[in-house]
């Protein structure tokens, strides 16, 4: 080893970096301090857009996080594994406004309003052509999800009592949705992309309703949760993964066309561009300084209580803690302002 390579070997091996790092030069360094997180989500664009958003732009690199992404089936599934130690951050629809009402989790980010992204499908073939049909009938869904939520807003909005006059099946959203193309089942509350699904393999499939049909009124609201124990020990890391997310959510509001391209070729290959298209506009995404006005005047913190209070309704939680003690807006006002 001599001149000025060794001695450059001498150093880095000084830093604690390895032969491997010095012969891809400097950036290196900056692995070795990166921060892993771990991050539980649901696979529907109106959570996980900005995450790939960030990802193609390279914002969460650029914060130093590594960030793991572990899909998961359903908001019960992932919060199970937050709470289990697994998982420090999730992503999620309605469920954001479950498990920290009781305690368990800190809100911080806001993703989207899910304003069409729940559906609401019968098999007429079966003779379901309306709400009246549904009377006594079967219908799947993933109980204490989006569509849940979106599902008993729309019979308590058509007469229907979802506690008597249909029974309400908990299966998780793939399980759901074969069924009902099975001819198991004759309607199932989903939310996109599984209608491709739907629409794809039953023809005597119809529509009902949409959640838009009871906006804004009883907006569902998704987005990003922390531990409680990564929340408290960590608020750099946090202030960081706000800092990548505002990139990556105003790249997904400038320049839709192009980040929906990105997203389609590398994370929903199976959906085709226009139907992601048609999916994102079913949720509204907001620029950061639209959200940072809805975290200031309170209208999120009444939406997120509009969704505990449906957990109550159906005895999921009792005397939920108020969104202003388990929704963090701090963290965005403070990196953006209004």
């Amino acid at each position: 080893m001599s001149g000025k390579f060794g001695k450059r070997r001498l150093l880095l091996k000084a830093l604690g970096i390895g032969a491997a790092s010095a012969a891809v030069g400097m950036p290196g360094i900056s692995r070795a301090q990166s921060t892993k997180v771990r991050v539980g989500y649901i696979h529907t664009v109106a959570v996980d857009g900005q995450i790939w958003a960030g990802e193609h732009i390279g914002s969460w690199k650029k914060e130093g996080l590594d960030m793991e992404f572990i899909k998961f089936d359903s908001g019960l599934a992932v919060f199970q594994a937050m709470v289990g130690g697994s998982i420090d951050l999730v992503a999620v629809g309605a469920y954001a406004a479950n498990f920290p009402a009781n305690g368990q989790g800190k809100v911080f980010l806001i993703n989207s309003i899910e304003y069409a992204t729940a559906q609401l499908w019968v098999r007429t073939d079966q003779g379901v052509k309306s709400f009246a049909d549904l009377k006594g009938k079967k219908i799947s869904t993933a109980i204490g999800s989006t569509a849940d939520v979106f599902l008993r807003t729309a019979l308590k909005a058509n007469g229907l009592n979802p506690n008597k006059d249909v029974e309400i099946i908990n299966q998780r959203m793939p399980d759901a949705v074969s069924g009902f193309i099975a001819g198991a089942i004759p309607a199932v509350a989903l939310w996109v992309p599984f209608n491709l699904a739907v629409a794809k393999n039953v023809p005597a499939a119809k529509m009902l309703v949409d959640a838009s049909a009871y906006y804004p009124k009883s907006a569902i609201i998704g987005g990003w949760v922390a531990s409680n124990d990564f929340y408290a020990r960590h608020p750099d890391v946090m202030k960081r993964v706000v800092r990548a997310w505002i990139a990556a959510n105003d790249y997904l509001v400038s320049k839709p066309d192009e980040a929906l391209a990105a997203i389609q070729s590398k994370h929903y290959p199976e959906v085709p561009l226009d139907s992601l298209k048609s999916m994102y506009k079913a949720a509204k995404v907001f620029p950061s300084g639209e959200w940072a006005k809805l975290y200031k005047d309170g209208t999120v913190d009444r939406w997120l209580n509009q969704v505990s209070n449906f957990y109550v309704e159906i005895d999921a939680i009792k005397n939920p803690l108020p969104a202003e003690k388990y929704f963090d807006s701090k963290l965005l006002l403070g990196l953006v302002g209004t």
